[in-house]
């Protein structure tokens, strides 16, 4: 993570409870049906985020008159009236909780479409002042926390970089002060740096959001009481959805079994999930800092081989637990599968996946998804396009669990970027924690600030399975700009001129290494491509099998007479269709570049295969003329040997007092200096190799170690 846990406070606690207003905007139903995409979502093209009753607010201004023709043109007030005059009004029950809470809602004409829900250019401009300020001070808060664990962090890697010195430095580190090895920080440091990116599991930041008719809360829990909130929802909640954290692994595994347990499970989506287990779940790319991800794999991987730390961190994982059987759940499950529940066994599922890892798709234990961690992440091509050099794209899984009773639990350690933007920098350096309240970010944010105001006022069904589809499809279709209305370039854009620099470099002049390095980047770019067009297939399955479910759904609900809720919403099946439309498009995108890809591999293969035989005639030549030139050598060579060894002086030097012994003291030593040195030159590059492999193998004996 990027910042520590922050404890629940009247900081982070946020009540947001909203009066649902009356929706006034017109729109010709002649073009309300051709222009409605799905009826709670905010799409880019939005409506205004004036609220006002002004003539002007709903109408369009003509453009100024040039023909006669225009001057038949109803004015601005005209439109405007002509609007007010054919709405009818819906009235909403009186909330319990609100007796004087009502909302008038316009019929088929004025429906809060995905054009009239307030999108997220309207929510940056009307966002609450107090809120939004609340949530700068959280911002500065664990900046300034992260600040003082950063400077912890590089001292350990100082301290760690230098554990393989040669015998060189460490001599001249008992001499010099500046060469000596850099001091461990203290135990203490050591405990808040792995707390502060992998916090404790009782104090694991639980998102609470509770929908009812034109009302909306969240809370922020703690994963030390979560069973508290999902025995019982108030009685003015339609849908209570609890949001936490959690990757696949012991923790993840005992929470969801103790939430099915504790009450009757929904209606089951038989073909939207797997063989026996009628939940949904899907994969979802997401956006992280490259720097972050590359500082939570060091900090695993040295902290966790430190044995002195072990005690006090695994005494933290549930000090403030205050659920009545997770903790004894998670002991029995860590016995059972014979792995000790420490704190590294509990925290490694926090650990995203890069693109390039197994699938975690299906997995049938909780041990399939406890992925081996290396410290090297690998360079992603995806990071030579400019606007993503400092991003690096990784896998989580988002998994649901509804219950009858109107529950919804979801679990995913998803905390990067989902919604792409010209401030993408600055989404990746917010911390984690923190990111759940930027809806202009997170897809789970987004989900709940689009029914803060009007609460289940506006859902077609006001269940948990309408809003468990609702909240699938607009996490799975992530990550994309079309929420922030195409501002930034897409990844469909990215890997596009990434395919294309790759073709250029195809008919770069050849050098020394350059091939290698330009087919490593194509294997790079064909995993990559792969890897996201599967994810898009095993979508699209998802998404085709909840359409079987939903027409289901409906049929059973026709027999039993249960009418709509709010028949002008967007219905389950309609916000479906939208994402296998979006899912569909990208994975045939995607197929597109991969094709691409490996075809422009294969053409550079073939170009270098020519490139190489036209080097071989080149050669060819030369070495015709180097034989000619041996051949002369040859023959030449036994003469001045035995013409200048017959012409030495054979008793003394002439001119001098030396011998002969001398001589070839002097001259034998100096040519023998010089052979050993043009040997040792000329295998260098061996020796080299040599000293690297045994370097390696001896960290790797130490960290086996």
């Amino acid at each position: 993570m990027d910042s520590p846990g922050i404890s629940p406070g009247s900081d982070s606690n946020e009540n947001w409870e909203r009066s649902s207003q009356t929706t006034k905007t017109g729109s010709d139903s002649s073009t309300s049906n051709g222009n409605r995409r799905h009826s709670s979502s905010a799409s880019s093209s939005s409506v205004s985020a004036n609220r006002d009753n002004s003539p002007g607010s709903n109408g369009r201004r003509a453009r100024p008159s040039v023909t006669s023709i225009a001057a038949t043109l109803p004015t601005v007030r005209e439109m405007h009236n002509r609007r007010t005059s054919s709405q009818s009004s819906l009235t909403v029950p009186p909330n319990p909780h609100h007796p004087s809470l009502t909302s008038s809602v316009a019929s088929e004409e004025t429906v809060v479409s995905s054009k009239q829900v307030l999108t997220n250019f309207q929510k940056v401009a009307g966002r609450d002042p107090e809120i939004e300020a609340r949530r700068l001070r959280k911002l500065s808060r664990c900046n300034s926390e992260y600040l003082v664990q950063k400077g912890v962090y590089n001292r350990l890697m100082d301290w760690y970089d230098t554990s393989y010195r040669c015998l060189r430095s460490q001599f001249l580190g008992l001499f010099i002060k500046s060469s000596r090895r850099p001091d461990l920080p203290s135990k203490v440091e050591l405990i808040g740096l792995a707390r502060h990116y992998y916090p404790a599991r009782a104090d694991l930041k639980v998102q609470v959001c509770d929908f009812g008719l034109g009302r909306a809360e969240r809370n922020e829990i703690t994963l030390g009481q979560i069973e508290e909130y999902w025995q019982a929802k108030p009685d003015w909640v339609d849908v209570r959805w609890i949001h936490a954290p959690l990757g696949l692994g012991l923790t993840h595994s005992s929470v969801e079994d103790i939430f099915l347990h504790d009450g009757q499970p929904g209606r089951e989506f038989e073909n939207g999930g797997r063989s026996g287990w009628p939940y949904l779940e899907t994969e979802v790319l997401n956006i992280r800092s490259h720097k972050n991800f590359q500082e939570m794999r060091d900090v695993y991987l040295i902290l966790s081989r430190l044995t002195e730390l072990e005690e006090e961190l695994d005494e933290s994982s549930f000090k403030n637990d205050e659920n009545s059987s997770l903790q004894t759940d998670i002991s029995w499950r860590a016995s059972h599968l014979a792995m000790p529940a420490n704190f590294w066994n509990l925290v490694n599922s926090d650990m995203p996946w890069q693109l390039t890892e197994g699938l975690a798709m299906g997995i049938r234990g909780v041990t399939e998804g406890l992925q081996p961690i290396s410290r090297q992440i690998g360079q992603q091509t995806l990071c030579t396009h400019p606007f993503y050099k400092d991003c690096h794209m990784v896998r989580n899984v988002f998994r649901c669990f509804h219950r009858s009773d109107g529950i919804l639990l979801t679990l995913s350690p998803m905390a990067g970027v989902n919604f792409i933007d010209q401030k993408l920098a600055q989404h990746l350096s917010e911390p984690t924690d923190a990111i759940f309240e930027n809806e202009n970010a997170s897809a789970p944010g987004y989900v709940f600030s689009a029914f803060a105001d009007q609460g289940t006022s506006t859902w077609h069904r006001r269940t948990v399975e309408w809003f468990l589809t609702y909240l699938i499809t607009e996490v799975g279709v992530t990550p994309h700009s079309h929420r922030q209305g195409f501002n930034a370039p897409d990844l469909n854009l990215a890997y596009q001129a990434v395919v294309n620099d790759l073709k250029r470099r195809r008919y770069a002049p050849w050098r020394k290494d350059e091939t290698v390095k330009l087919v490593r980047d194509y294997l790079a770019c064909v995993d990559e491509l792969t890897m996201v067009k599967r994810i898009c297939e095993q979508q699209v399955t998802l998404f085709k099998g909840m359409q079987q479910d939903i027409r289901k759904f409906e049929h059973e609900d026709n027999r039993a007479r249960r009418t709509p809720d709010f028949p002008q919403g967007e219905s389950m099946h309609e916000r479906v269709k939208w994402a296998l439309t979006m899912v569909k498009a990208r994975h045939d995108t995607f197929e597109g570049l991969l094709t691409e890809a490996k075809q422009s591999m294969e053409a550079l293969f073939q170009l270098r295969s020519i490139e190489q035989n036209e080097l071989a005639i080149v050669s060819d030549s030369q070495n015709k003329a180097v034989l000619i030139f041996t051949g002369v050598t040859i023959v030449f060579l036994p003469l001045s040997f035995f013409t200048s060894y017959y012409g030495m002086n054979l008793s003394t030097i002439v001119d001098t007092n030396k011998t002969e012994g001398y001589f070839w003291r002097v001259c034998g030593s100096i040519a023998l200096f010089i052979v050993l040195v043009v040997t040792l030159g000329a295998s260098r590059h061996w020796l080299k190799q040599m000293w690297k492999t045994r370097r390696r193998s001896m960290k790797h004996h130490h960290n086996m170690a």
